[in-house]
């Protein structure tokens, strides 16, 4: 893909593609509900199809028409019974989702028969054990390669609930927990020490009629107080529709390149604004950008509004000293899909950016951390690499370069972004990686880019 420099980003986008997180989750829980679930803006991502598939291949009737899914669910409607999935002697693919897989991964834990997850040679590289931990102190049984996928899941053992206090944050692992602990005999909890991930599950869990508790523990003023999410088993599920909200992290590469631009102005409208999601928000306005969220609403029990940015010259955060240019500790985990684009931010900001606490990125689709470095090196940019994030130097004008993907969505996405700020034009390598999670990239962004 060739990417020319860009002048400025207007216009208003309608609306995004259903947000990756929600999606699979609207899946995922609508396929245990009793009853039919129709879910509008449903991803248009692969990885999302990939979730369909696997329910597809374990009996559940979907149907699917664009951005609308109809899911027939095999929840049994009376607490106590379990879903009826079918079994498969398939493998069931789960292509390059680690979403699929790990929470796919606690529904299966629960059910009567063996199931075999895998994925692409991506997917098959990244790390399990986060996941197979917890469920085998549930009582399920793993096998897999190294703590690697093809995970096999022997589903005829009873699960019995557990107190599990995450050594990691994430949002995917406390999915899995809770969704395993909806099929033990028992109280289930999942405790988060001072980062609380994304909580969309609760919310879908809730909407879906599951009694979830959550809340803080521990003292006032305690430096690092812990959050607690607690599912009962057993549960009834009860069919909801669902309309998904626009992807706050696919918006992240166009309110980036707008604020990057002088003269931009842009509106994006139905974006959803989850706390636990919208810490670049923050970050974009203690950064110096111009952006603002109007029309603020709930739907389907998420936050939806609608967000304007426009461009400047060059970013200086209103806050003196570092504490604006370093991004590190909680903030980290709401904040991790959006690290790549924010270090190409980083390259007009004044006093530059610091990432740390970040080595969670070395374990995604690609080694982020070393694919970003080895990008903005390319485009010019002095950058400090650490085992566990970054430092880009700026403000510094970008040139047109050689890139490269690595396979990754979220950094060819990135560095669009940064060719469209760059002097010269710039070659992106394997720039089709995109469709994973957002196929609609490249002709949404030249919907609104003016040369």
């Amino acid at each position: 893909m060739i990417i020319r420099p860009a002048r400025r980003l207007h216009g208003h986008v309608p609306g995004l593609p259903g947000d990756k997180s929600i999606t699979h989750r609207a899946a995922l829980i609508s396929a245990l509900a009793a009853g039919r679930t129709r879910i509008t803006n449903f991803s248009t991502s692969q990885d999302c199809t990939s979730t369909l598939e696997c329910l597809r291949h374990l009996g559940v009737s979907i149907e699917r028409d664009g951005s609308t899914v109809i899911v027939d669910g095999v929840g049994s409607g009376s607490a106590g019974l379990p879903p009826r999935f079918r079994a498969t002697t398939d493998a069931l693919d789960c292509g390059n989702s680690g979403s699929t897989i790990r929470m796919l991964a606690g529904v299966l834990a629960g059910q009567p028969f063996t199931s075999v997850l895998t994925g692409d040679d991506s997917l098959r590289t990244r790390p399990m054990k986060r996941i197979i931990a917890p469920l085998e102190m549930m009582g399920a049984r793993l096998t897999s390669e190294d703590g690697r996928a093809p995970l096999r899941i022997e589903g005829h053992h009873p699960l019995t609930p557990i107190r599990y206090e995450m050594p990691i944050a994430s949002a995917q692992v406390k999915s899995c927990v809770l969704l395993a602990g909806l099929h033990a005999e028992g109280r289930t909890e999942v405790v988060e020490r001072g980062i609380v991930t994304r909580d969309h599950t609760e919310r879908m869990l809730n909407w879906f009629g599951v009694d979830v508790k959550a809340g803080k523990e521990g003292s006032v003023g305690d430096a690092a107080p812990s959050y607690t999410v607690a599912v009962e088993g057993g549960a009834r599920l009860s069919a909801h529709d669902i309309a998904v909200p626009g992807d706050i992290s696919s918006s992240a590469f166009l309110l980036v390149a707008a604020s990057m631009l002088p003269g931009s102005s842009l509106k994006i409208a139905r974006v959803g604004l989850n706390p636990t999601r919208a810490e670049l928000l923050k970050v974009l306005d203690a950064l110096g950008a111009e952006v603002r969220t109007v029309s603020t609403r709930e739907v389907s029990n998420e936050p939806v509004g609608d967000i304007e940015v426009r461009g400047a010259d060059r970013l200086m955060p209103p806050t003196k000293g570092s504490e604006a240019n370093t991004l590190r500790g909680s903030m980290i985990a709401g904040l991790i899909d959006e690290l790549p684009v924010l270090s190409v931010l980083g390259t007009r900001v004044e006093g530059g950016l610091v990432i740390r606490d970040a080595k969670e990125l070395r374990v995604k689709e690609s080694d982020r951390i070393s694919t970003t470095v080895e990008n903005l090196r390319a485009m010019g940019a002095e950058v400090e690499e650490y085992e566990d994030g970054f430092a880009v130097q700026g403000p510094v004008r970008l040139r047109g370069a050689h890139l490269k993907a690595h396979g990754d969505h979220r950094i060819a996405m990135a560095f669009t972004v940064a060719a469209l700020a760059a002097e010269g034009e710039s070659y992106i390598e394997g720039a089709e990686c995109v469709g994973v999670s957002f196929p609609e990239f490249f002709q949404l962004l030249d919907s609104v880019t003016e040369r």
